[in-house]
């Protein structure tokens, strides 16, 4: 089987599904005057899109098992589709919201269904070189979206930002269509109604309570405390639900191997590491540095571009070498960049920002792939759709409590600033009070990254036979 026009359809899918992601971000403040709405409100555009994903991605193990590959990118590549329609036609915010909630169902059968085709079709000693190029659309698709919606936006309208990806969508689906084949056999496993409501309550409550923690910035708000309390006795029972039914949605066989465990707890701390300062670095240019929304995003982008194309590097050095000495090497770089993060003030220079963001996503970059394909490796082929489903979730789990955890640290440090200015309201001690704000929040992911190299000591090489 060619596995190129395979992958080459599942990739610009990939691709395109991640893009739309973070590419109405750019757009909010516009929708905001014209549907008449909150920042709160327009913020469920992220929000709801985050918060199906981590909905649908730790079931997504069970429909991988049930139906065939085709039915399943045919079925992803329609809602995405569906979705993008109505988003690019929406009259009205309800109706882009509604939009943007289909179209996250298909991205979230879509990534799962895309890390599942890399086990299937590579053998472990070159799965990092495909794990690699599958962290590149990841990383990169993700970093190129506000700079594209920007554009768009400025030309344009934001209508065009789904209108633009939309032809790439539907190639994909026809490209798919005609080359995709069903790479498994599926299993008709007994569907547990029981365990998809505790997984649907316990990930999308811990999902909605640390991004609207984040938002709001509080942790005191009875929704944040609810949420996450709901959300971890939901998943407490949904685990004893696993080990005492012959049939489980997910198979917690998964987590009686050390390397996987290892690899998970590493790429939380990654994760949190990326998302805190993909949202702390804009914060801290625009009113640290006085900078526009544009030009800071110019800033981050040569980040974004090295960190993918650095992961197909990393997966090919592991695929040589293992992942010890990259993790370890490249714990010891974020460690460096974040620990600059936490020492910026109104005089540093964008150069130097450049710099150590491009050195902090070569660093992740070096993390990440390395470190979820060697713990996937210890997985016996059965075990693999439950194994994808585990690390896309905490992919998203993390994302949402990095993104929290470091907006929360820095309103609590500039609220703890401004009480003791003397002019609180002036400009200068505002951005001042941010700039703090952003170093404490670094000097938390600073704590996180020495962590994540103590644990980086303990990972050794999967030999697959």
């Amino acid at each position: 089987m060619n596995v190129l026009p395979v992958m080459a359809a599942l990739l610009i899918s990939g691709f395109m599904g991640m893009l739309s992601e973070t590419a109405l971000n750019m757009a909010l403040s516009q929708l905001m005057k014209e549907f008449g709405i909150s920042p709160s409100a327009a913020q469920w555009l992220t929000t709801g899109y985050l918060l199906v994903l981590g909905i649908l991605i730790p079931v997504s193990g069970l429909l991988i098992k049930r139906f065939t590959t085709r039915r399943l990118f045919i079925t992803s590549l329609c809602f995405s589709i569906t979705g993008l329609l109505v988003a690019a036609v929406s009259p009205t915010f309800g109706v882009l919201l509604s939009g943007r909630i289909i179209q996250a169902i298909g991205t979230g059968l879509l990534v799962s269904l895309l890390f599942h085709t890399v086990l299937i079709l590579f053998p472990p000693w070159k799965r990092g070189t495909a794990m690699g190029i599958v962290g590149l659309v990841m990383m990169f698709a993700p970093a190129i979206g506000p700079i594209s919606a920007g554009l768009v936006i400025d030309y344009l309208n934001w209508h065009m930002i789904f209108w633009f990806i939309l032809p790439f969508m539907v190639f994909a689906l026809l490209f798919g269509i005609l080359f995709l084949p069903n790479l498994t056999t599926p299993v008709k496993q007994k569907i547990d109604i029981l365990s998809i409501v505790l997984s649907t309550i316990g990930f999308g409550g811990i999902v909605f309570g640390f991004s609207f923690a984040g938002e709001s910035g509080g942790w005191s708000s009875p929704v944040v405390l609810s949420a996450l309390t709901a959300g971890a006795a939901a998943i407490g029972m949904y685990a004893v639900r696993q080990l005492t039914i012959p049939e489980p949605v997910l198979n917690l066989n998964v987590f009686r191997q050390p390397m996987f465990i290892l690899g998970i707890v590493i790429t939380l701390f990654a994760n949190i590491i990326i998302f805190s300062a993909n949202i702390l670095l804009p914060l801290y240019m625009q009113t640290g540095l006085g900078l526009a929304a544009s030009s800071a995003g110019l800033l981050l982008l040569p980040g974004g571009i090295v960190n993918g194309l650095m992961s197909m590097i990393s997966g090919r050095i592991f695929d040589k070498h293992g992942p010890r000495a990259l993790l370890i090497t490249g714990f010891v770089m974020s460690t460096a960049a974040v620990w600059f993060f936490s020492t910026v003030t109104s005089a540093t220079s964008p150069y130097l920002i450049i710099f150590f963001f491009m050195l902090l996503m070569v660093s992740m970059s070096m993390v990440t792939t390395p470190s979820q394909t060697n713990g996937i490796n210890q997985l016996s082929p059965d075990l693999y759709p439950d194994g994808s489903a585990v690390v896309n979730s905490m992919i998203q789990t993390s994302g949402a409590i990095g993104t929290a955890l470091a907006i929360s640290i820095m309103n609590a440090t500039q609220r703890h600033y401004l009480s003791g200015a003397a002019h609180p309201a002036s400009a200068g001690d505002l951005s001042q009070a941010l700039i703090s704000g952003v170093q404490n929040a670094f000097s938390f992911a600073l704590i996180i990254s020495v962590i994540g190299f103590v644990c980086s000591l303990f990972v050794r090489r999967v030999m697959v036979r």
